[in-house]
């Protein structure tokens, strides 16, 4: 029997921790032959040069594609898409690939969807449907959508949003946020080992903090991390663990200004280039409260029964558990939620807190599917919703 071939890519660290489980099913899988591409912010030194993180779980990087330029500005990230897709025209012409699987909305995995799209490659999408609309992620997910042949959602609202886009509802399954299933699979570090792998010991109040730009604002990211410091810095007797931003428009000023505030601080403050999915999802099973804009403060916080402190629009237009509270961009705002969060009302609200992003058996679901399906035609009509109004 020959294998599939299905190739799996990655660009950033973020998007790699949530691959994980399903890279795993893959791999052992005896249909498929699994290829990894990565990408991005995995080959950047200024980023930690993640890809190592990839080798030492124990999978081949079969493609290495360099196409970040040192730029975080808007014309620095076009011409770095630019350079991906050059790179992933090779590539698909070396591998030949039957199937490539692209997670989420970002500038790299529009990129590699176009020259997929353009090489005949069918794309498994996952994560189409969802809303954030304070950031170009929220076109470039939808435009994934477009190029990709089966899709696999986290929530059946945003399955019947890609079908709304016009996707065939065959070849569209909510399976749930592969989030889960780390965090139901993956033994977690004890308290006393995680704080000897940070090189820190917790307080009486612990925040995780992750903070990226809002690149649809006109605010500047500046002013945006210069409130939500000074909003933490007002806390007493705390532990502020910063995770740093990505490769967006502005990330390097939030980094920057991270890097200032943690110099100063050096005993309230510790900060992360990379911390890796098992010191990431094991800091978040401890701290009090998740603050900032990331997507792992919706999707995976609510797990742990943590209170998240969602600031501004970055995530708007998501489904949300309980324990989110949204809140404005002034240090005022962010002061009174982190507050909220602390609060003995809100722990008890969230004690039972229920977690819409599936069960943590969503690799088995993905792999399952792609098992029963066979392509033989990657045409695809406009799905028309006949009772729309």
């Amino acid at each position: 029997m020959n294998k599939r071939i299905i190739c799996v890519f990655t660009g950033t660290r973020a998007e790699y921790g949530l691959l994980k489980p399903l890279m795993e099913k893959i791999k052992k899988d005896i249909e498929f032959e699994l290829k990894i591409i990565a990408s991005g912010t995995h080959l950047s030194p200024e980023f930690g040069l993640t890809y190592k993180e990839i080798e030492r779980d124990g999978f081949k990087i079969d493609e290495k594609v360099e196409m970040l330029l040192s730029s975080d500005t808007p014309i620095g990230i076009t011409k770095s898409i630019g350079l991906g897709l050059i790179g992933y025209a090779s590539l698909l012409q070396r591998l030949q690939p039957d199937l490539a699987i692209i997670l989420g909305d970002r500038f790299e995995a529009l990129a590699f969807a176009i020259a997929c799209y353009v090489a005949r490659v069918p794309i498994a999408h996952l994560y189409g449907g969802e809303t954030t609309e304070g950031v170009i992620d929220e076109g470039i997910r939808h435009a994934i959508t477009k190029l990709s042949y089966f899709h696999f959602t986290s929530t059946e609202e945003y399955r019947k949003i890609v079908i709304q886009l016009g996707e065939s509802p065959d070849r569209v399954f909510n399976v749930g946020a592969l989030g889960q299933d780390n965090i139901r699979k993956m033994e977690l570090l004890s308290k006393e080992e995680l704080e000897d792998k940070l090189g820190v010991k917790f307080k009486k109040y612990n925040f995780l903090i992750t903070y990226h730009p809002v690149t649809l604002e006109k605010e500047s990211a500046e002013n945006h991390i210069k409130n939500l410091i000074d909003a933490l810095d007002e806390f007493e007797d705390v532990l502020l663990i910063f995770t740093k931003s990505n490769a967006d428009t502005e990330g390097r000023v939030i980094n920057k200004m991270i890097d200032e505030y943690v110099n100063k601080n050096p005993l309230k403050a510790v900060a992360f280039t990379s911390m890796g999915q098992l010191l990431y999802l094991s800091t978040m099973k401890y701290v009090d409260v998740v603050v900032g804009n990331s997507s792992s403060g919706i999707i995976e916080a609510p797990s742990f029964k943590v209170a998240t402190v969602n600031i501004g629009d970055r995530q708007k237009g998501r489904i949300k558990a309980e324990s989110i509270i949204d809140c404005g961009y002034q240090k005022e705002s962010i002061r009174n939620a982190i507050k909220l969060a602390l609060s003995d009302e809100f722990k008890l609200k969230i004690k039972n807190v229920v977690n819409p992003y599936g069960d943590g058996n969503t690799a088995e679901r993905i792999v399952s599917i792609l098992r029963a399906q066979r392509i033989d035609n990657i045409k695809k009509e406009f799905y028309k919703i006949k009772d729309i109004s």
